[in-house]
């Protein structure tokens, strides 16, 4: 018998007892030990149908309007889409902010504009108190992100990834030949010849931001000059 023991944006702590039995599945943040899922973190509860995830509390994005955030379609409704933004909370976009163009729903599928598992580089249009978050895909900078890869980092660690005048982002996309966008809510996604490579590079700025010097390792490594 499966029985879910939490709510969603429950706050848990690790070896927390999630869920027992075998109906849910367990997803970031959690791990299953024989017929029961534990949470591996502290952090809030996610609930998407059958996975349980973990937000952790460390260095968890708070949205703010204006932030140029990555996300993942995670659902369509009528009028909108469902968007993952590496946060406790969704987001929303509505038609009207989805697109310049206007978007007949009679004519055209919502999914031929945005599919569950697409990505994009959106603007947040606004965060209510009760932490509602509105996107917007109007800016001149917002897209649709096809192919490539994300990958996520500690939000409070993206200022150090940009760089000074995006001087380290920029040294990163030259030396591997890649497409590189990053998210101000920790989400980066990549594309071109040398993605493992810019992987390992943003790990290692992530891992190593408060050390003096990093710009010379990061260079190091990407000329494969650096051991690991």
């Amino acid at each position: 018998m499966s029985e879910l023991l939490v709510k969603d944006r429950q706050l848990v702590t690790p070896g927390d007892v999630l869920a027992t039995g075998l109906d849910y599945l367990p997803g970031n943040g959690c791990y299953r030990e024989k017929d029961e899922i534990k949470s591996k973190l502290l952090g809030l509860v996610k609930l998407k149908e059958r996975y349980i995830s973990i937000i952790p509390l460390a260095g968890v994005y708070s949205p703010r309007q204006g932030d140029g955030i990555i996300g993942v379609i995670t659902d369509l409704q009528p009028n909108m889409w469902i968007v993952d933004i590496n946060s406790p909370y969704d987001a929303i976009l509505l038609i009207s902010e989805a697109s310049n163009d206007f978007i007949d729903t009679r004519r055209r599928d919502l999914s031929s504009y945005y599919d569950i598992g697409d990505i994009i580089y959106a603007k947040i249009l606004s965060v209510t108190k009760s932490k509602h978050i509105a996107l917007t895909m109007k800016d001149r900078k917002t897209k649709k992100l096809i192919s490539g890869k994300i990958m996520t980092i500690t939000p409070s660690k993206v200022p150090r990834l940009i760089g000074k005048m995006g001087s380290m982002i920029e040294l990163i996309k030259t030396k591997t030949n890649c497409q590189i966008v990053v998210g101000q809510n920790g989400v980066v996604w990549i594309k071109g010849e040398k993605e493992s490579l810019a992987s390992k590079a943003i790990k290692l700025i992530e891992s190593e931001a408060h050390i003096e010097g990093l710009t010379d390792k990061v260079t190091k490594l990407l000329e494969g000059d650096l051991n690991e």
